[in-house]
């Protein structure tokens, strides 16, 4: 595999990756972003724990999905990390979750 073909398989992964993020966010509640990782969570806590001489954050993740494109599944029951950088955690609006005509039940 020679260098273009290797950028442009790099380049179809995280099309995927992104155009798999769109189809979900709308099942989760949170946005959370740490200094080396994306999620999107639906329960997110964050707890600061102090030491002697510094502090660090714990953050507890529960129904998750991570932004990482050489996992084969994103979706992952909990994942807690620990952090001395910033974590930035956005809720999300709700949205009403509608079943393509074609798919709805009642029809």
């Amino acid at each position: 595999m020679d260098d273009e073909d290797f950028e442009d398989y790099d380049r179809e992964v995280e099309l995927a990756l992104f155009r798999e993020y769109r189809d979900v966010v709308g099942q989760f509640g949170y946005v959370i972003e740490t200094e080396r990782r994306f999620y999107l969570a639906n329960e997110v806590e964050l707890v600061r724990r102090d030491t002697e001489h510094d502090f660090y954050f714990e953050v507890t993740m529960r129904d998750v999905w991570v932004w990482d494109i050489y996992r084969s599944d994103r979706f992952v029951k909990s994942v807690r990390v620990l952090t001395f950088k910033d974590v930035n955690i956005e809720e999300l609006q709700s949205r009403e979750f509608e079943l393509p005509k074609d798919l709805a039940l009642d029809e």
